[in-house]
């Protein structure tokens, strides 16, 4: 990183043509300082497309991975079986004007009950 010796901003990289030849130059975008051209030619670069697909975006959760206890647990007691553990999460299942939904699972029988804030 370098810096303009005018006016202390930090010197930008720009491309600077020279006839069909392009380099590359430090310029400051507030006093226009320009640097000695760095030297090293511009190379055209191949850039490559990469497809995807959509099952690619989708994460699908299986039953191993969701034995998995990597939820916040809350004490709170549950109300089927009176246990006083459960996990906790919140989604937001109004509009985003209104307070999210806290929902609880119990960690011994697995019942799901929600709290609202």
């Amino acid at each position: 990183m370098e810096f303009c010796p005018k006016c202390g901003s930090r010197l930008e990289p720009k491309k600077a043509k020279n006839g069909k030849e392009a380099s590359l130059a430090l310029v400051c975008p507030k006093c226009g300082y320009k640097k000695a051209e760095v030297g090293k030619k511009i190379e055209p670069k191949i850039r490559k497309v990469i497809q995807h697909t959509p099952q690619q975006f989708v994460a699908v959760i299986g039953k191993e991975e969701q034995k998995l206890n990597t939820l916040p647990t809350v004490r709170i007691e549950c109300p089927k079986c009176s246990n006083n553990t459960a996990y906790v999460w919140q989604v937001q299942t109004r509009g985003a004007d209104e307070s999210s939904t806290q929902f609880l699972r119990c960690t011994k029988c697995n019942y799901t009950f929600r709290e609202y804030s």
